[in-house]
């Protein structure tokens, strides 16, 4: 039986996965890709899955790490792009990091050489077409002016297209709630709405103070500064003055502090930042800093001195879609069911992160294709985790790209132990729990898709 053609949109690593995906499920794959004949201002190598900023895919750490569990999900599934980074791995500790130029001469290489797939090289300025049947939209935080106007035009401008401004975000389990507190300004809305963190008139001056002398990150050549006024820097809104961030969202009034009687100078406010409320994000906090800088001076806020973080912040080109309202459970476009999206464009943060949603998307293009009702992968997962942050449509109003971590995941607090008490998990024993659930329910799923 001869079977359509799904076309992918982008040859980065989200659409070099999908295609690899529909193809080995038996389907053929045309991936439209505008390299060599033109190249984003960040790209320069002609091959496919290119990586630009860095050789390094993060931890591999796949009994305690959440990008490391993503690693082995993706390899039990089949994986082209871990493949291709295992082969083409360099010494990195436990990080897995890649040669650049091999890795993506070898995924080019295993793409040209499938029977199923052929490229279509230029730059695709429309939408495709619904008469080419099921396509993958994969063209990454870089997505070409026209076409990213006409998927904008598409979505009625609900889609994000900008330097996106990101806080910082931290598991809420290591605030220190013996100084921070809940409450919503004048008593608004749920008192568990906010978590406060308040700090004297010194601690604000110190805070302050080393907000101006924090190392930035450095914007790459091909970016031009473009900040919004309602989602600056909070270290260049320091810069127009050492009082203006009590008069912005270090505002202290309408909030009173429990643990004293003397009223805060100014307070930090982290807002829910998933449904199961395991993360909290800094409001306001969207920053420029590098990692390590935010790290040292956002731990200077009394009850976050011991904050772990999920995410920091930043502010980056970047063209990503509202996924939660705008696409299904199978990452399809609510008004043009042809169109499926991957990768970084639906929100996802990373590289393995994009190639991992890629994995997704195709699995789920082939096997409506084929009519096999595809499972979602288990929501315990990290595949699963990932999916559900792009769909879930309570989270609509807050969206926000987001790398891999386990404050996505359904909570596990504890264990039953043999002689039938509860035990409380904590740090690389719960880690390793979410690992250890996530891999035996994928296990289970894959035997299921046989």
């Amino acid at each position: 039986m001869t079977r359509q053609a799904i076309h992918i949109i982008g040859a980065g690593l989200a659409g070099s996965e999908a295609a690899w995906q529909i193809a080995e499920a038996g389907i053929p794959a045309i991936i439209h890709e505008m390299k060599p004949q033109k190249f984003s201002a960040a790209h320069k190598n002609p091959n496919c899955a290119e990586l630009v900023c860095s050789n390094s895919l993060r931890s591999d750490d796949f009994e305690h790490n959440a990008v490391g569990l993503l690693h082995e999900e993706m390899r039990r599934c089949g994986s082209l792009i871990m493949a291709c980074a295992d082969a083409t791995k360099v010494p990195a500790g436990g990080a897995l990091a890649v040669d650049r130029d091999g890795f993506a001469a070898i995924v080019t290489e295993k793409l040209s050489g499938h029977p199923l797939i052929r490229f279509e090289t230029g730059e695709l300025t429309e939408l495709p077409p619904e008469t080419w049947g099921e396509s993958i939209i994969a063209t990454g935080p870089m997505t070409s002016e026209k076409l990213a106007d006409a998927i904008l035009t598409e979505v009625d401008r609900q889609s994000l297209s900008f330097y996106d401004a990101i806080a910082p975000v931290v598991y809420k389990e290591s605030i220190d709630f013996s100084k921070a507190w809940y409450q919503s300004r004048y008593d608004k809305g749920d008192k568990l709405d906010y978590i406060n963190c308040p700090l004297s008139k010194e601690q604000y001056y110190q805070f302050v103070d080393a907000l101006l002398k924090a190392e930035k990150a450095e914007f790459h050549d091909w970016e031009e500064v473009h900040y919004f006024d309602g989602c600056l820097p909070i270290e260049v809104m320091a810069e127009r003055g050492i009082e203006t961030l009590v008069f912005g969202p270090m505002k202290p009034v309408g909030l009173t502090n429990p643990h004293s009687s003397e009223k805060p100078y100014a307070v930090v406010q982290l807002r829910q930042d998933n449904k199961e409320d395991t993360l909290r994000n800094l409001v306001g906090f969207q920053t420029k800093m590098k990692y390590g800088e935010q790290k040292r001076i956002f731990q200077m806020i009394p009850g976050l001195e011991k904050a772990e973080f999920a995410r920091f912040g930043g502010i980056h080109k970047n063209t990503f879609i509202k996924s939660p309202l705008l696409l299904d459970a199978y990452l399809r476009l609510k008004s043009k069911p042809h169109l499926r999206f991957a990768g970084q464009i639906t929100g996802c943060e990373g590289y393995i992160e994009s190639a991992a949603v890629g994995l997704i998307a195709g699995y789920f293009a082939a096997g409506q294709q084929l009519g096999t009702n595809p499972l979602p992968p288990p929501r315990t997962t990290a595949l699963g985790s990932m999916l559900s942050h792009l769909i879930d449509d309570t989270n609509i109003e807050n969206f926000q790209p987001m790398n891999i971590n386990f404050g996505i995941f359904p909570t596990i607090s504890g264990e039953t132990t043999a002689n039938g008490k509860f035990r409380k998990l904590k740090g690389a024993d719960r880690k390793q729990a979410y690992c250890q659930r996530a891999l035996a329910d994928l296990d289970v799923w894959l035997e299921k898709r046989r």
